[in-house]
């Protein structure tokens, strides 16, 4: 048995990090080797305790998480889980971190929430084994090719990530043109972030990304979010395929399930789609990708040198449900190149 993940808690609050404290300290694999109530706290027990992971509040007296967050990834790289309020500011806030490199994040309960921090335990330990270099630097961004360059043909794209899926999704959908292939995305969020993370992506890309709703139609140059926490995204319409919200108990203990996703799209476009597995934990994704693969899908999964932590692609690769993969830097230009038109006529 590995020795125990050693965490320091950093929170404004007393409450919070006690509750934090608390729901860590169940976990027999997990140590809270100290609690700070600000960055200036936190700076010293970080030299003193060497912590191999950091919980890190968004708002703080003196100095916020970000401003914080961004010297320990110049000064000091380790993974850092963000804790946010469940609000459209704690999400924007949340998203710029996940960018500047923070591992994770989990959102603070609310009033009789049953599960406060759901998987906080699980994410603090693989965050502790990752392997990722937090020193290196965010490669640059390649423009997309030009509409007129790109010759979309008839296939869907569905991609699922979920931990370091921020940084994966924005890496790989800057690659798409304004004319992209229809897409959609199951990204492992908490709920009322993925609202804003839409909005975010469709700033920083050339297609419409928009958080999906039910019934909407599949087209050419939008990027369909599913929306975190209540229901599933599936595609259906074998005439005009559109967004589907189905009520579902969680699969994979997960809701939004990228298996969900992927199961529908294998049964709706089955050759006629492309499906990608990003970074993730656990194994959501897999078995929905090996149906895709198996019906007549073009499958991606991204590499363990790149993931944040190779989970989802690792189990989807063991499965035989991944045709190719591929470094991050080069799956969007792989998925433009599998759903471009041919010559001849469109795929």
């Amino acid at each position: 048995m590995s020795a125990p993940a050693r965490v320091l808690v950093v929170d404004d609050s007393a409450t919070m990090r006690g509750l934090i404290t608390a729901v860590l300290s169940s976990d027999p694999e997990v140590n809270v080797i100290g609690q700070a109530g600000d960055a200036l706290e936190a700076r010293e027990a970080i030299k003193r305790l060497n912590p191999d992971v950091l919980t890190l509040d968004i708002e703080m007296p003196n100095m916020n998480g970000l401003d914080f967050l961004e010297k320990i990834m110049t000064l000091r790289p380790m993974p850092v889980i963000m804790v946010s309020t469940m609000t459209h500011r704690g999400a924007e806030a949340t998203l710029a971190a996940l960018e500047i490199g923070a591992f994770d994040c989990v959102g603070k309960p609310g009033p009789g929430e049953l599960r406060p921090f759901g998987d906080l335990a699980e994410k603090v330990k693989a965050a502790a084994r990752t392997q990722r270099q937090y020193s290196q630097p965010v490669a640059a961004v390649a423009p997309p090719p030009s509409v007129a360059d790109f010759r979309v043909g008839r296939k869907i794209v569905a991609i699922g990530s979920s931990t370091g899926g921020v940084e994966a999704l924005i890496a790989v959908l800057q690659k798409f043109p304004a004319n992209c292939p229809p897409t959609v995305i199951t990204q492992h969020m908490p709920p009322t972030f993925t609202k804003s993370f839409a909005e975010r992506l469709n700033r920083l890309c050339a297609p419409v990304v928009q958080e999906a709703t039910d019934g909407a139609r599949l087209e050419i140059g939008k990027i369909y979010l599913a929306p975190g926490g209540e229901r599933h995204l599936q595609v259906s319409g074998a005439s005009a395929p559109s967004c589907r919200l189905i009520d579902r108990a969680p699969v994979n203990g997960h809701r939004p399930s990228v298996d969900v996703l992927f199961d529908s799209v294998a049964e709706l476009a089955g050759r006629n789609a492309v499906g990608v597995i990003l970074t993730g934990m656990g194994r959501d994704g897999a078995a929905g990708l090996l149906k895709m693969r198996h019906a007549g899908a073009r499958t991606l999964g991204q590499n363990e040198k790149t993931c944040v932590v190779y989970g989802m692609p690792r189990v989807a690769h063991e499965l035989g449900a991944v045709e190719q993969q591929l470094p991050l830097s080069a799956i969007g230009e792989e998925i433009l190149k599998m759903t471009a038109a041919r010559k001849e006529g469109t795929e």
